[in-house]
C-alpha cells in the first residue's frame, strides 16, 4: 500500500520541479525585449484578479453586491490596510476581523 503512494508522490514532486526549473534554465540565456518583460509583469495582477473576482462578487453562482456579502465588505477595509501598511499579516488580520465582526452581528 505504501509503495504506490511513494511512487505517486515522487512523480508529482518530479513534475512540479521540472515545470519550474526547465523554463528557468531555458530562459536564462535568452534576452527578452522590454515590451515582453512589461507584458509579463502584468500576469500576477491578472491572475490575482481572476482568483479574487469570483470569490468576492459571486454567492451561489449569482452576483451579490448586497450588504449580506461579507467577503466583499471585508475586502474594502482589507484593501485600505494593505495600501497603508503594505503588510500581508495585517491585511489578513483586518479581513478576518471584519468577517468575524459581520458574522457576529
Amino acid at each position: 500500500m505504501a509503495e504506490p503512494f511513494i511512487l505517486i508522490l515522487a512523480g508529482m514532486a518530479l513534475v512540479t520541479y521540472l515545470t519550474r526549473v526547465l523554463p528557468l534554465l531555458a530562459l536564462t540565456e535568452i534576452k527578452m525585449s522590454p515590451l515582453l518583460l512589461c507584458w509579463l509583469s502584468f500576469i500576477p495582477v491578472a491572475v490575482l484578479g481572476a482568483l479574487l473576482g469570483p470569490e468576492l462578487l459571486l454567492q451561489g453562482g449569482k452576483l451579490n453586491f448586497s450588504f449580506s456579502n461579507y467577503h466583499l465588505l471585508a475586502a474594502l477595509p482589507s484593501f485600505i490596510v494593505a495600501v497603508r501598511t503594505r503588510s500581508l499579516l495585517w491585511t489578513v488580520v483586518a479581513g478576518m476581523g471584519v468577517v468575524v465582526l459581520l458574522r457576529s452581528l
